[in-house]
């Protein structure tokens, strides 16, 4: 018997990919995946060499180097490997057949991504006896209806398959466990093209042609490690003794397995059974609560909980994590505080920030970095990250179908919904792509089904929505459309009952219900229901046009140019420009999803090309919208670009001179000279943090008359508080024409000044350290903290470092007496930066 089965080959199957053990197999192939920090197949290999089963073919098809390059020629474990590798996926039997040339005898098949220690030398003996041509091994379990059942008559011939019944058909308790003893004449029956599955395919047809085919019901451990909570079970088996596998490490008492190297502080608490690997570190306070597998060179830092947690090779656990029925993959970088739930998954090379909560059953694959502070309820798999925050700086944003789903969206809808009372009315709206329409379709259905009402301007720019919101005291707004500079990625923007930005305050309770799911379910009489109102354009238009001087603009007949970009100003600055009395060269002037998305060229080349027009043309002045039609830049009549702070310091200009006095709100980032122009005439400027709904803030003021950033944003009181580039672009004409000027005589005019931005990387946990490190240098000096710190170092000169809320980055902001005193002022407070992360 020795004789022969020395002889006696292995089939080792090692091809699967393992999806549904993913994140774990995202990078590669479920035998590898590690079970008490070794590889699950190297637990079958040592199995194969005790029984003195030492001939192994290996069949690979998945990232199949791995397994390779791992193993090689099987030596070190006492045994002879070969590998053959399938082109494309075979099945199981297709991939046996793939190493026909390698079998010359009976041989036996074992999958490698099972665990066992099932006694392969009495199943062969059985097979044996019986003469067999197929002997498959089974495995008595109290739930059969995820697995192959068969079904054998007294002897233990087979008689019958059932591939994963219902409790109906179920007849017996005995699974298929994917092991076989086949004699080689068999592999003539599997097909030589195309996949082909033994339990599906080769065995029904055997049985159906008579052949002697045994099952041999084993008493020994067997688990197939099909999803994570199996995958769990399998370590709480081993560490139980049920399986019999060696454990690596020295066993202390308790139950307790610990590698070379590792240090554990007194102060710990370690309760069994529990694996720690080697040159681990376990610090002060830290509890290792039952059932934990911690892997090699893990760095465990201080007063953590970690139970029935496995932690992969080379992690890293920040101070004060809580970790519960987790399983955390290869090289990550989890951060303090973190709490991680019961079935989350965290694969490999993966950066969780501090204080950020992974929810039950959360996915995150390789490669992903969760902001801190940030709540994860549904897996990260396509992202690039988890949100710390879900609102940024202009609503929520993110790539189509990848960052922004409709399933997301629907949550977000109801989540808003949630928010605002049983019946209010949310006006919506979106630009022309498909894209935002299906989007905002899915966020329509969360707020009716949150009992909310929604009066659906469809296609429309977002002036009209905030116009609709504050004029019909309707309870909020959303409007949904794609990036001017990436059509893929998509921004979704909320109002508040005055058609404003929504506050920092409202964006935290809609998050907070969002994170939550603590979402209002609506009853069958409250559900919402969807109204589009009538002549919501015209009405806007009306109420814009009896806000204006039409006597002035009207006798000017101003020649204008007008870049719409296929954006929804299109469907109505050309009904208001007839009432302005202007002579219209128009561009672009149609919707047009196609062209938005794919014709639409550069901001920068679209001005080029409207200045070149609008010097032959010999127009007055020219315009390019946003896709919202909520931010605009300006040509003059000789060809010239104002944008940017540029063209808020020409509109201060007009303000000042056209309004008898008031307020006048920027933001902290944008140059003195408007103080200069705003005080000599009268005005008080307010300086206001750089998000733009602190503007919007400020605009409901007293006294206010304008408000405007430096993004090309601009806000009218008189109107509506919000940005609106339609009522913008009617009041430059109205001013100008009261000024009886050019507007590019009123550009040479302006006093010149210098004004410099630079970003600084900076990581997450280091930005508070930075910061409070700038703040203790400059005590004492003229500095303002409405948004970041900016110092001022002397009359019209000054530096903002602004901390990003959507990225580890830092805004630096420079204004000197000219663009190499900007540039000394960056180079010289990035070095301060640079000296306070050392």
């Amino acid at each position: 018997m020795s004789n022969q089965i020395s002889k006696l080959q292995t089939v080792l199957m090692a091809g699967g990919q393992g999806t549904r053990l993913r994140p774990l197999t995202s990078n590669q192939p479920k035998p590898m995946v590690q079970v008490v920090n070794r590889p699950l197949m190297e637990y079958i290999i040592e199995l194969l060499n005790r029984q003195g089963l030492r001939e192994i073919i290996v069949t690979l098809q998945f990232l199949p180097t791995l397994i390779a390059n791992y193993f090689g020629d099987g030596s070190s474990w006492g045994v002879n490997m070969i590998y053959v590798t399938e082109e494309s996926p075979l099945g199981t039997a297709g991939s046996v057949k793939n190493a026909k040339s390698f079998i010359s005898n009976t041989f036996l098949v074992v999958s490698g991504d099972a665990l066992t220690d099932i006694d392969f030398l009495e199943a062969i003996e059985f097979h044996r006896n019986n003469n067999a041509a197929v002997t498959i091994v089974l495995k008595e379990v109290p739930n059969p209806l995820e697995f192959g059942i068969v079904i054998t008559d007294s002897s233990g011939r087979i008689t019958k398959f059932l591939e994963k019944p219902g409790w109906g058909e179920v007849f017996s308790d005995t699974i298929n466990t994917g092991i076989y003893i086949i004699e080689p004449e068999i592999l003539d029956y599997i097909p030589d093209d195309g996949p082909y599955d033994f339990s599906r395919d080769l065995f029904p047809k055997l049985l159906k042609d008579g052949f002697p085919m045994y099952g041999f019901v084993t008493d020994g451990y067997w688990c197939d490690i099909g999803n994570i909570e199996q995958y769990l079970t399998a370590h709480r088996d081993i560490l139980d003794g049920k399986v019999n596998i060696k454990i690596p490490g020295h066993e202390l008492e308790n139950k307790i397995w610990v590698g070379d190297g590792t240090e554990i502080d007194d102060s710990a608490i370690v309760k069994g059974p529990v694996v720690i690997g080697n040159h681990v570190k376990v610090e002060p306070g830290t509890k290792l609560r039952e059932y934990s597998v911690i892997g090699n060179n893990v760095v465990i830092k201080r007063d953590n909980f970690i139970h029935r947690s496995v932690v992969m090779d080379n992690s890293y656990i920040g101070p004060a994590c809580h970790i519960r029925g987790t399983v955390i993959g290869r090289n990550c970088d989890i951060k303090s505080g973190v709490r991680i739930d019961e079935g989350a998954v965290i694969g490999e090379d993966c950066l969780i920030g501090e204080n950020a909560i992974i929810n039950q059953g959360v996915l995150i694959f390789p490669f992903k970095t969760v902001d801190a502070r940030a709540t994860v309820n549904t897996s990260i798999i396509w992202e690039s990250r988890g949100m710390r925050s879900l609102f940024g700086k202009r609503g929520v944003a993110g790539l189509i179908n990848v960052d922004i789903t409709p399933e997301m969206a629907v949550r977000l809808g109801m989540a808003y919904g949630s928010f605002l009372p049983v019946n209010s009315q949310v006006v919506t709206s979106r630009d022309g792509t498909r894209s935002a329409r299906i989007l905002k379709r899915a966020i329509m259905a969360g707020l009716n089904a949150s009992g909310v009402h929604i009066r659906d301007l469809e296609v429309s720019a977002v002036p009209v929505n905030r116009f609709t919101i504050d004029s019909h005291s309707d309870q909020g707004g959303i409007d949904v459309r794609t990036s001017d500079r990436d059509p893929q990625w998509i921004q979704i923007s909320f109002f508040d009952e005055e058609g404003r930005d929504l506050d920092a305050s409202a964006r935290r309770s809609i998050e907070r219900i969002y994170s939550r799911n603590e979402f209002r379910r609506a009853f069958l009489d409250e559900l919402g229901e969807i109204y589009y109102p009538a002549r919501a354009r015209e009405a806007y238009v009306q109420a814009l046009t009896d806000a204006l001087d039409l006597d002035s603009i009207q006798e000017r007949s101003f020649k204008v140019v007008f870049d719409y970009g296929y954006g929804a100003a299109s469907l109505i600055v050309p009904g208001l420009l007839g009432k302005l009395g202007c002579e219209v060269l128009s561009l672009n002037a149609y919707t047009d999803e196609k062209r938005l998305i794919t014709q639409r060229p550069p901001r920068q080349e679209s001005l080029k090309r409207l200045g070149e027009v609008v010097k032959s043309f010999k127009a007055d002045i020219g315009l390019l919208f946003d896709n919202g039609a909520e931010r605009l830049a300006v040509v003059d009549d000789v060809g010239r670009t104002l944008a940017g702070s540029e063209l808020l310091v020409v509109m201060v200009d007009l303000v000042t001179r056209h309004f008898p006095g008031g307020k006048i709100g920027v933001p902290v980032n944008q140059p003195n000279v408007i103080e200069v122009l705003s005080n000599q005439r009268g005005f008080e400027v307010v300086r206001t943090k750089v998000d733009r709904s602190d503007l919007m803030r400020v605009a409901r003021e007293d006294g206010v008359v304008f408000c405007g950033g430096g993004d090309g944003g601009f806000i009218f009181p008189e109107f509506m508080p919000a940005y609106d580039a339609i009522f913008t672009f009617a009041k430059i004409l109205e001013m100008i024409a009261n000024r009886k000027q050019k507007i590019s005589e009123v550009v040479d005019e302006l006093p010149n000044f210098h004004l410099k931005k630079r970003e600084v990387v900076i990581s997450w946990e280091n930005k508070g350290h930075v910061m409070r490190y700038l703040i203790e240098k400059h005590m004492g000096d003229d500095v303002d903290s409405t948004d970041g710190l900016k110092v001022f170092l002397s009359p019209g000169k000054w530096v903002l470092i602004l901390p990003d809320d959507e990225e580890p980055v830092l805004h630096l902001y420079a204004e000197g007496f000219d663009e190499k005193d900007c540039d000394y002022l960056l180079d010289e407070y990035e070095g301060k930066i640079r000296i306070a992360l050392q």
